[in-house]
């Protein structure tokens, strides 16, 4: 989302309205948001709508269909990654009565994070963020939170090829 927008919040009804919000940013992870908003209605419906339990039950030949499915960002890992995460949000949901109980059984913010983390693939602290911020979780104030953390360390650029020079 744009620096200046914070991105709609939503009251989760269902298991699938996380997983929704979570998908988003796992698609967000390395690509531009304005892409992975022009997609999300479609890509919602090739999900079954984000149905945490038909994600969940998503099978290889299913995962090839969507990998060629022009509807979504056909990033396999990512799509692997959302069948997985349906998956483990199913078992964690279980676990703890509710999401919404899970989430709220960390001491902070920051040992959620972790635990996220940790718990889902592609699921970066901004997109573990922007998952608890829309979701309706306590987060802290935006600004300060991105103060805090480590300057991201740029990519080294890619080395380029000079022909050696042979002196005669």
């Amino acid at each position: 989302m744009p620096v200046e927008e914070a991105p709609a919040q939503i009251t989760p009804r269902q298991l699938g309205d996380y997983l929704d919000v979570m998908s988003k940013a796992v698609f967000q992870s390395g690509i531009s948001w304005r892409v992975v908003e022009a997609k999300w209605p479609s890509t919602r419906e090739a999900f079954r709508g984000f149905d945490a339990e038909a994600v969940a039950a998503l099978g290889p030949d299913e995962i090839d269909a969507l990998a060629s499915d022009t509807r979504v960002i056909r990033n396999r890992k990512k799509l692997e990654a959302i069948v997985t995460n349906a998956q483990r949000l199913i078992e964690l949901d279980a676990e703890h009565g509710s999401f919404r109980t899970y989430l709220r059984s960390h001491a902070d913010f920051e040992s959620l994070v972790k635990d996220l983390r940790k718990q889902f693939k592609f699921l970066g602290d901004v997109g573990c963020y922007y998952l608890l911020y829309v979701v309706g979780e306590q987060v802290p104030p935006h600004e300060e939170w991105m103060a805090s953390r480590p300057p991201r360390k740029a990519k080294p650029a890619p080395a380029r090829r000079t022909a050696a020079r042979r002196s005669g």
